[in-house]
């Protein structure tokens, strides 16, 4: 839990404030505008802090009672499921609501990838004038990393749909895949509803940013 104490603390009976860089600040030398933000901010968080952890356990509980239910279908149907319950949609029987339990995987590309452009850029340069703009700007971009050095991982997925028969693009593509790892996974749970049955479906969001 974040710590939303006072930041202050007394020494030999005085008191003083901690600095941004933890050092202790004679309390008559914290202007009056900085003593009232410092409150603005510490009620603020004070109050968001139980709220996430609400949010949390809320989150735990979807999980928990579509797992619940998964299994009273499976004790029906005397099936087990394998793996982690995900990729799921429960429906309201008015089909007004609905909330989908997917699993998200966190996938990393060993140098298997770099190899890969390799051989799409040799391809790209003898089909120079047969391949037109567009397979190069959906290559550029399954290549590309972010600020954060991630690959796009749908523009790949793009990449390995296009039919292309050339036994080196197989290759290519095959040490694409080749080149996924699949470092762990994390479950997320969606809600939605809508005013009737031929409406498009609203996103309930509980992101402060996005409400």
């Amino acid at each position: 839990m974040t710590d939303i104490s006072s930041g202050r603390r007394e020494v030999d009976g005085e008191e003083y404030w901690y600095g941004a860089d933890g050092s202790l600040i004679p309390a008559d030398l914290v202007k009056p505008v900085d003593r009232l933000q410092d409150e603005l901010v510490r009620n603020i968080i004070g109050k968001a802090l139980p709220i996430r952890a609400m949010i949390a356990a809320f989150r735990q509980a979807c999980f928990d009672e579509a797992d619940d239910f998964v299994a009273l279908l499976e004790q029906n149907y005397n099936s087990k499921r394998g793996g982690s319950k995900g990729n799921l949609t429960f429906t309201s029987y008015d089909a007004l609501l609905k909330f989908e339990v997917s699993v998200g995987e966190n996938i990393s590309y060993g140098p298997e990838l770099q190899v890969a452009k390799t051989i799409v850029d040799e391809c790209l340069r003898e089909w120079s004038q047969n391949s037109g703009p567009e397979i190069r700007a959906i290559v550029n971009r399954a290549f590309d990393v972010d600020q954060q050095n991630r690959v796009n991982h749908g523009a790949l997925l793009n990449l390995m749909r296009l039919n292309i028969e050339d036994e080196r693009w197989q290759k290519a593509m095959q040490a694409i895949r080749d080149s996924m790892r699949v470092l762990g996974s994390k479950r997320y749970v969606r809600m939605y509803h809508r005013p009737n049955a031929k409406a498009r479906w609203t996103a309930i969001s509980l992101d402060l940013a996005s409400s």
